[in-house]
């Protein structure tokens, strides 16, 4: 049996100054929210979603074996500090690719708060202890965990601070941002939680259905030039993605070249501009489903300047995956990548 263990408060590094850089921070926070965009057949838009079903339910799918903890250890975080893991009975993980790693590896009973990043099935009904997009040192500590799990994205520091100084073990880990990321994160995840060997069976299982899902990939004909779009229609926040955007990784695995990347973009988001869309020239639109549904679905996308001047926009062709899941890179990337890859290629007859 697993030993029971607490959950503990998480950390975040300082937030960047700038206009642009703010927007980035702010899409760092959401970029794991789920959210299901409305059906467009009322607009008479065709729908985006109709490679869904290849994600499945908002669900995830823990380990059918139980591995015992293997504690204590002792494990060094991201932030430099050497962190002593006694117990795992009360965990708060504090991104929603956190907490869907943890309760992958088996440990969902004693996860105690979720971060309002992570909306799948399991972790639905557990207290959220962020405040916006920040940490409430005083919801974490009101439930007394005994591990923290968090990111170098994560913060106020102030709240994580505290957190620690109350005397709660906190694990801070490097995002994963590309495919190559999601084994050495599993093994991290599972290394603080005393259950390497659950690690190691989730590490090959992942890399197994990720392999299986390449296979899928067509090797005839053009590579489809595909843009990733963050949409935030109610904060008026369009960005463009590039290199180091996460969905750059995504797009090469699916078969097909990143537009932003290719296009010169040098950052990991840019501000949405017609000159910098004419640039990428993209066949498809990636979005996340929520993003989709904040400016209107397919009709109010077309509507951002520049957007319906594209291959993409005259054709119609937008690709989506859920929030929570396109850009987590953790157990359940394989079906997102899946899915990627129907939606990005033209349809055989």
């Amino acid at each position: 049996m697993l030993q029971r263990q607490s959950t503990g408060p998480s950390i975040r590094t300082p937030r960047r100054v700038g206009t642009l850089v703010a927007l980035l921070a702010f899409l760092a926070a959401l970029i794991g929210l789920t959210g299901c965009s409305k059906d467009d057949s009322a607009s008479g838009s065709p729908s985006p979603s109709k490679s869904a079903a290849a994600e499945g339910a908002d669900r995830v799918e823990p380990l059918a074996s139980v591995h015992r903890a293997q504690l204590p250890v002792t494990v060094r975080s991201a932030d430099g500090h050497d962190v002593t893991v006694r117990a795992t009975d009360r965990i708060v993980p504090l991104t929603g690719a956190l907490a869907e790693t943890v309760f992958t590896l088996g440990l969902g009973e004693h996860v105690v708060a979720r971060d309002v990043t992570a909306t799948f099935e399991q972790a639905r009904k557990l207290p959220v202890v962020t405040r916006g997009h920040d940490v409430s040192a005083e919801s974490v500590l009101s439930l007394k965990p005994t591990l923290v799990l968090a990111e170098t994205s994560t913060g106020p520091a102030e709240a994580v601070g505290r957190i620690r100084d109350a005397g709660i073990p906190v694990v801070v880990l490097d995002p994963a941002k590309k495919l190559a990321d999601i084994g050495p994160r599993i093994d991290k995840v599972a290394e603080a939680l005393g259950v390497r060997s659950a690690g190691d069976e989730l590490r090959r299982r992942t890399e197994q259905r990720l392999d299986a899902a390449r296979k899928g990939v067509p090797h005839d004909g053009k590579k489809p030039r595909v843009a990733f779009l963050y949409l935030r229609g109610s904060a008026s926040v369009y960005l463009l993605g590039g290199p180091g955007s996460g969905a750059d990784s995504l797009v090469e695995a699916a078969g097909g070249v990143d537009a932003g990347e290719e296009s010169g973009l040098k950052r990991d988001f840019t501000p949405v501009t017609s000159e910098a869309l004419a640039k990428a020239a993209p066949d498809v639109l990636l979005v996340m489903r929520k993003g989709l549904e904040s400016v209107g679905g397919v009709d109010g996308l077309l509507k951002i300047p520049g957007v319906a001047q594209t291959p993409a926009g005259m054709d119609r062709r937008v690709a989506s995956s859920d929030d929570g899941a396109l850009l987590n890179f953790g157990p359940r990337t394989d079906t997102v990548l899946t899915s990627l890859i129907e939606q990005i290629h033209p349809k055989r007859s």
